[in-house]
């Protein structure tokens, strides 16, 4: 699959254009590119370590970054530091090798002044911007030379330990019976229960 194509692909998973999602196809892209890695299927292969925080703009870039590589929540194999930063680790657990990517300020002043991101500015949702402005805006992000965008870091060694793997099995909570994977059931007196149900924390 070409680049560009991955890239609009992302953009349909992520549900809608933007400077963000791109920049993380881009990261995500150049990270495999260095580990000489592919798209991952599996819980095994790959993890990622993805450094944005909550609730701040740019938070997109984590669906760019899934998409890409692979690395998603389903399969647990992403995870997030919480540092608020456009970055990522990409670790190639079978090899022990990782790679750093980031986000370089290089050219976000012009998507700061882009016509769509002063839109973005007066609380108008990026779905109700014409897809035009979107693309000018993620345009100056993705035909612009790696150096000026992304930050590309030397592969290092990353010792992943041992793995051992998602563990199996659902089972109904005796009081509400939803499914509930075993793992997170609670024993009180004699019955199992999901947490909600228990009344413990987690």
């Amino acid at each position: 699959m070409e680049d560009k194509e991955i890239l609009l692909k992302a953009f349909e998973f992520h549900g809608h254009i933007c400077w963000a999602s791109a920049i993380g196809v881009r990261a995500g892209l150049t990270a495999l590119r260095k580990l000489g890695v592919r798209r991952t299927g599996s819980s095994g292969e790959l993890h990622c370590i993805v450094e944005i925080g909550e609730n701040h703009g740019a938070q997109c870039f984590i669906d760019g970054v899934q998409y890409t590589t692979g690395c998603t929540l389903g399969k647990g194999n992403i995870s997030k530091s919480g540092w608020g930063k456009l970055a990522i680790t990409l670790i190639d657990k079978k090899k022990e090798r990782a790679v750093r990517v980031s986000y370089k300020p290089g050219r976000h002043k012009m998507v700061a002044e882009s016509s769509f991101m002063k839109k973005r500015g007066m609380g108008i949702p990026p779905t109700q911007i014409a897809p035009e402005e979107a693309w000018e805006m993620v345009n100056m992000l993705w035909d612009a030379p790696e150096s000026e965008v992304l930050t590309v870091g030397d592969i290092i060694s990353y010792d992943w330990g041992d793995d051992f793997g998602e563990i199996m099995g659902l089972k109904a909570c005796d009081s509400c019976g939803e499914m509930v994977s075993k793992v997170y059931l609670r024993v009180v007196g004699d019955k199992s229960m999901c947490i909600p149900c228990s009344g413990y924390g987690r």
